[in-house]
């Protein structure tokens, strides 16, 4: 059983296998277009996301889908981090809020995770391009983590 409450020794992955395992995961996006996780603690993990045009909608802001992505790269990254390379994974939710047009830059994401159960683990992730003091969307993401994976 893991704990609500991770300790350093509840990371299984750090930060260079957390962005290997990206890389090899999902082969198909390229590695230029994956986030790369920067910073990892227990219970905290913070991305980093470039952008382009391809990631800006009318009016020259960072689109929704592109944060819901980041959002639910940081949590899948955070969770991996505590139960190791468990692929399947899965999102169950992601409800998120806009609080501000996201100007372009680079997207960054923190998740804090809020609880790693048996089945299910919650993540919070503030996301922003212009400080965390301006941040552009808060999401609330859950995973179901199949049977045996933190075992």
């Amino acid at each position: 059983m893991v704990d609500a409450a991770p300790s350093s020794a509840a990371l299984r992955l750090d930060a260079a296998a957390l962005n290997d395992f990206l890389g090899r995961a999902f082969p198909a996006s390229g590695r230029e277009h994956l986030p790369s996780v920067i910073s990892l603690e227990p219970g905290r993990v913070l991305l980093q996301a470039g952008t382009s045009a391809r990631n800006l909608r009318p009016g020259g802001v960072i689109s929704g889908p592109t944060l819901m992505g980041l959002a639910d790269a940081a949590a899948y990254t955070l969770i991996l981090a505590h139960i190791g390379e468990v692929a399947m994974a899965v999102t169950t939710s992601l409800n998120i809020h806009f609080l501000r047009p996201c100007k372009p830059g680079d997207l960054v994401a923190e998740g804090r995770l809020l609880r790693l159960g048996r089945r299910i683990a919650t993540v919070e992730v503030l996301m922003w391009t212009e400080g965390r003091d301006r941040a552009a969307a808060q999401a609330t993401v859950a995973y179901a983590i199949p049977d045996g994976a933190n075992a």
